[in-house]
Parts: C-alpha cells; sequence; structure tokens
C-alpha cells in the first residue's frame, strides 16, 4: 500500500546517536530496488528487483496496482546491466554474460526484447550475428551487442545501435525495427579505429570517436560539405580530454567536456565554423563537470548537464526544471533529490531521495495531482536505522598537495583510542562520492572510523590532478594513503597502532602495497580482487585493443611496483578474497600472491568465491566478504563494538 511523504517520514529519517549493532545483513544483501523506471504514458513503473540473491525485473500497473515479474537471473548465468523503455509495450534490457574464449575471459553483452506484460516469457535479442547461409557470410559475435545510440522517441519502433559484426572493433551503424524479429538495415558502415557514434537530434549520424593505438581522435560529418573530417585528435595522458555528450537542437552546436582553468567544464562547440569556437556554457572550480547532459522529452533539446558538485546532482539551463527542482528540495530538505525518470509528458516522475545517512528510496510523483507516493527502498533493513554519514574533509600530503576525502565516523561517536580503516577506491582513475556507502557504514556500525581518500590520481580534480596516477602505480599515490592514516591519527582520537587499509581492485593492489611497504602505519591489510603483479595484469591484456593504453599507464619497472615481488618485505596479517570467475582482474592474481606469502610463512588468509566476479554482484559473496572482514578487522585492530551474532541469516 503506497505511502504518502508526511512529516513524520522526515522525522524518521533523521538518525539518532544510539549505538545499535546491525545485522550483516542490513548491509550486504544487494539493495532491494534499483533503477526504477516510468513508462512513456506515466501508467506502468519498471525496476530491478533483488530477493534472495536473484535479480528480477519487475513492471508495475499503476491503474490496478498489480505487478508482474518477467526476468529472473541468479546473477552467475548473467547479470542485467540495463534497461529502458522503448515504448509502453516493450522493455529492453542489457545483460552480460560471462565467456571464456581464446584462452581470455571476459564480459558479453547482449540487448533482449522482454514484454512488460510478462505473456510471452521469452527472451528475444533485439539484434544478433548471421550465422551465415549459402548466400550469406557469416558474422563475427560481437562483444557488446546492447550499444544503442539512438532511441528515436518519436519513431518507438525504432532505434538506432552500433555493433561490429562485419569486422571486429569497428562498429558499424544499425536502424533495428523492434516491431519485427531482429530485423536492421545498415545506415552506415565501420570505419578504421572508431570504435563509437554520435548522432544529432535529426537521428543522424554525426561524430565518429576512437582510438589509434594511444591517439585518440573525433571526425565530424559536415553537413555543408557531407564529408568527414578530422575535428580534434590528441594523445592519451598527454593532453586533457575532449569528451563530446551530445549535439543541441541546432544541429551545428556540440555539447563538450574540456578544459577550462585546470577544470573540465562544459562548452557548446559551433562545429559548422572551421575553427570549432567554443562557448563556455558551466565551470565548476572545485570539482570537474562530468556530465552527461539532460535532455526534455518534450522538446528534446537540452535542458541540464548532470554534476555531483550540485545541489541534486544536476545544474538547469531552463528556469522551470531549476524551479521544480527548487520546490523538491523545499518538500525533502537536507537530502539529495534526483528525478531519474519522467513520463513522455513529463507529469509524471519517478523521484529517488537520499542522503549521506539515508539509504536511497523512490517515490512517483504527479505535478497535475500534486501528489508523492512512496515505491520501493532500497536497503529496507537500514530504514530509522542510526547511521553515521560521511563528512567532507581535506589533508596535505607530504609534499604539500591538498587532498579531499570523506570521512565515516564511528557509530556513536569517535573514542579515545579507537580503530580506524583506510578505504582507498578502486581505478584508480576514479573517485568516491558523499553519497550513502553501504560498505563505510558498515564498518562505522562495527565501531570504525573510515576515510575514504581521493588520492592523486583521482577523477574529479581536473586534468593534472588525475593524470599523476599514471605510472605511479606504488609512488606518491602510495604515499597519500600512508598521510591520510597519520592526519587521521592526529586529529582525530584514533589509535595510530588500530589502523588498517581495506581496498578491491586497485584499491586492493594499494592495500598489498602498504603491506609491503607501509607497516609502521598500517596493522593488517585487506585485498578485494587486488592487482598483486603488475607484469602479470599487463600480459593478459595483450590480446585487447587497450593493451598498448595500459603499457602507457603502468609505465617501467612493473617489477619493484609489484607486491607479489614484495611479499618476503611484509610483517602484518594479509586477507586475499577473489572471485574465480573476475573478468577485470584475474583470479590468478590472489593465488598467486597467496602461494607467494606462505612461501615466507607470512600471516595470510585466502577466500575465494565459486563463479564470484569483480563487483561483488552475488549476494552470498557479498556477506560472505563482510563477515570474512569484519572478523579479520576484529582479530587485528579491535572494533569497539563486538562482532554481531549473525547465524540467524
Amino acid at each position: 500500500m503506497p505511502r504518502f511523504i508526511t512529516t513524520l517520514y522526515l522525522l524518521l529519517c533523521i538518525f539518532s546517536s544510539y549505538a545499535e549493532l546491525l545485522p550483516v545483513d542490513a548491509f550486504g544483501k544487494l539493495p532491494n530496488a534499483q533503477s526504477v523506471k516510468l513508462s512513456p504514458n506515466g501508467k506502468q513503473i519498471a525496476f530491478i528487483r533483488n530477493v534472495d540473491g536473484s535479480s528480477l525485473i519487475g513492471v508495475t500497473d499503476l491503474i490496478v496496482a498489480k505487478t508482474n515479474y518477467i526476468l529472473k537471473t541468479d546473477n552467475e548465468k548473467f547479470k542485467i546491466g540495463w534497461f529502458v523503455w522503448a515504448n509502453d509495450n516493450l522493455l529492453l534490457v542489457s545483460s552480460d554474460y560471462p565467456v571464456f574464449s581464446h584462452g581470455a575471459a571476459y564480459t558479453e553483452s547482449r540487448l533482449l526484447k522482454l514484454n512488460p506484460k510478462g505473456e510471452d516469457g521469452t527472451l528475444s535479442p533485439v539484434i544478433a550475428p548471421k550465422i551465415g547461409t549459402y548466400n550469406q557470410k557469416k558474422e563475427h559475435i560481437a562483444q557488446f551487442q546492447n550499444n544503442i545510440i539512438d532511441m528515436m522517441p518519436e519513431d518507438p519502433d525504432h532505434i538506432m545501435m552500433a555493433v561490429d559484426f562485419d569486422i571486429p572493433t569497428k562498429p558499424s551503424v544499425y536502424l533495428v525495427d523492434l516491431s519485427k524479429k531482429t530485423t536492421r538495415s545498415l545506415v552506415l558502415s565501420g570505419k578504421a579505429n572508431v570504435n563509437g557514434w554520435l548522432t544529432d537530434q535529426q537521428h543522424r549520424v554525426r561524430l565518429g570517436f576512437g582510438r589509434d593505438d594511444t591517439k585518440i581522435f573525433y571526425r565530424l560529418f559536415d553537413l555543408a560539405s557531407e564529408s568527414w573530417r578530422t575535428i580534434w585528435e590528441y594523445e592519451i595522458f598527454d593532453a586533457p580530454d575532449i569528451t563530446p555528450l551530445g549535439f543541441g537542437l541546432d544541429p551545428n552546436i556540440l555539447y563538450i567536456i574540456a578544459d577550462h582553468e585546470g577544470r573540465y567544464a562544459l562548452f557548446k562547440v559551433d562545429v559548422s565554423k572551421p575553427e570549432l569556437p567554443r562557448e563556455l556554457v558551466i565551470s565548476d572550480e572545485k570539482h570537474d563537470i562530468e556530465g552527461p547532459l539532460i535532455y526534455s522529452n518534450i522538446t528534446h533539446d537540452i535542458v541540464g548537464v548532470h554534476h555531483t558538485g550540485s545541489e541534486g546532482g544536476k545544474i538547469f539551463f531552463d528556469k522551470s526544471y531549476t524551479e521544480f527542482q527548487d520546490k523538491l528540495n523545499k518538500a525533502l530538505p537536507n537530502s539529495f533529490n534526483n528525478v531519474v525518470s519522467y513520463s513522455a509528458n513529463e507529469r509524471k516522475y519517478i523521484l529517488y531521495n537520499s542522503s549521506s545517512t539515508t539509504p536511497g528510496a523512490y517515490f512517483v510523483g504527479d505535478k497535475d495531482q500534486k501528489t508523492m507516493d512512496f515505491l520501493l527502498e532500497e536497503y529496507p533493513m537500514l530504514f530509522e536505522k542510526p547511521l553515521s554519514g560521511k563528512q567532507k574533509v581535506t589533508y596535505k600530503a607530504r609534499d604539500g598537495l591538498k587532498i579531499e576525502g570523506y570521512l565515516t565516523r564511528a557509530q556513536g561517536g569517535i573514542k579515545q583510542n579507537s580503530p580506524a580503516i583506510i578505504l582507498p577506491h578502486g581505478g584508480p582513475l576514479a573517485r568516491d562520492y558523499a553519497n550513502f556507502d553501504w560498505l563505510a557504514e558498515f564498518f562505522a556500525n562495527r565501531g570504525y572510523t573510515v576515510l575514504q581518500p581521493n588520492f592523486r590520481g583521482s577523477s574529479g580534480y581536473g586534468f593534472a590532478f588525475e593524470m599523476k596516477a599514471i605510472q605511479n602505480y606504488g609512488g606518491t599515490m602510495q604515499d597519500d594513503l600512508q598521510d591520510a592514516a597519520n592526519w587521521l591519527s592526529e586529529n582525530y582520537p584514533i589509535d595510530k597502532n588500530k589502523i588498517c587499509i581495506v581496498g578491491a581492485s586497485y584499491g586492493g593492489y594499494a592495500a598489498l602495497m602498504a603491506a609491503a611497504t607501509q607497516q609502521e602505519t598500517f596493522k593488517c591489510a585487506a585485498s578485494f580482487a587486488g592487482m598483486a603483479d603488475l607484469e602479470l595484469s599487463l600480459r593478459k591484456l595483450m590480446n585487447f585493443t587497450n593493451y598498448k593504453v595500459a603499457k602507457k599507464q603502468f609505465g617501467d619497472d612493473l617489477e619493484g611496483k609489484s607486491p607479489i615481488n614484495l611479499a618476503k618485505n611484509i610483517t602484518i596479517p594479509v586477507l586475499l578474497l577473489h572471485g574465480d570467475k573476475d573478468r577485470v582482474v584475474s583470479v590468478e592474481q590472489s593465488r598467486k600472491m597467496e602461494s607467494e606469502l606462505r612461501s615466507y610463512e607470512k600471516d595470510v588468509t585466502y577466500i575465494e568465491f565459486e563463479n564470484g566476479n569483480h563487483h561483488l554482484e552475488i549476494e552470498a559473496h557479498r556477506l560472505a566478504t563482510l563477515r570474512a572482514l569484519e572478523g579479520f578487522l576484529h582479530k587485528h585492530i579491535g572494533a569497539t563494538l563486538p562482532i554481531a551474532d549473525n547465524s540467524g541469516g
């Protein structure tokens, strides 16, 4: 039964200061609901629901209040990536399948058609390679068969897709008829080194972009001359990126993200002029504008851009959207309010509401009726529970560079001589944000204060800052993590002898490097899917198109930057966790690291997850990871709260 937004609901979302030990399941279960989207007519919602480790796509008819579940996966055979309404009678679902071929493990993505009423129950591909007949050649089985480049909203029975069926890594553009079974017609053949295409609002293919070894280039179809020309090119990592986001209603106006005074900003470019003049649209002196663009469902013109540094995560250029966002923020103060889906006429909408202390909840709103009804929560076991939230902090690295990060205080406050965790993100060309974080909150609930540094090399702080990650593995990026731990113990009542480092992917690599080189600071290290051998990582990429890019990113002397070659120096306990079907960082990394540590009789624990992937998307593995981390940390740095009894599930 729908629940309405009330003052009571807002009060319940404000956590109290008492400490309550919550079960692992409250944090470790996959989100109860994700990706809620309205149908074009506003009469149906589709969403992803996670139940007992399985993921389902559900469709609710808002008129009769009936829900059909039309797709289910155990997240092992395949995973639901994303979905979109093609029209009121059709859902398009991107699904990811694990593949092992020619000695390499990778993910293959396909696009499926689903009837929202669940009447046929079949998984029909939107597009598929031709298997070959007497008068037809066999096509390449493309790794990515889910690349929609134009939804063509005025023509709900057609979309445009880019897929490399003819020549590997050279996608052609096809017009796909959704009303028929896998019917497509060629719009544009693939071009050398072009691996992506962009259409304008008139549904013409206007921009091709790609990479030739390590050179990035963009080619524009000029409307006046009806010919293709290169408009930008540069060596990756040597110059600030240029990221085209989309065309405006004017087919000669292209919106891009590019460098502006040390930060990435949004520009519009007049591509009809040879000199490609840029006009600054919006910038932020502290953080990069990241995009994507926001288009109106009504006019199909650009009305704003996504920007995580702004209230609501968006900046609007259209006054009416700004006014509506202000109304939402007034109705739901001190929280993140993001309209994630609109009906075609934009009179109905889906609102995602959250804060750093409250997990997300979805609501369906009606502008005409002026109502907003509760739909679904992401983490229902955390509703009304005391959570810590994140606080933005800054500290100076040893060379004076200012580093931004997020502090999550131990539940009930930071007690004298309490333990702490440094939690570096993956990437490393990525970053942490101020949003709700289930892992940081889990640690805080167990009595640990958590610091997530956006160390040098993180994205979001301009080209120069991000490029400090290039050829810097084990260098000053690593120093920033040690400086974070020292800053934390100097400014808060943290016991400097009770700090552990925990990370995944690149963060896992950083944790292992800390164990090998920074034992005086960190008393234990936990790595999930971390790289231990950079030389092995690079060799694994030799048959992929990004090999030269990775080689340029990693740099030289990989032997001395690899934790596996420094195992004999490790003197602190190490926890290794890895999925055996990881398609990003091979499980071989952790297996070899364990073997090397055991050869030196080091204190190491290794847990391997059968059919596990890189992103902990199987619920049982996520729960097991939390329980393993809980026991490991409690043993080596001691939590201020006892370990929870999770025997009840």
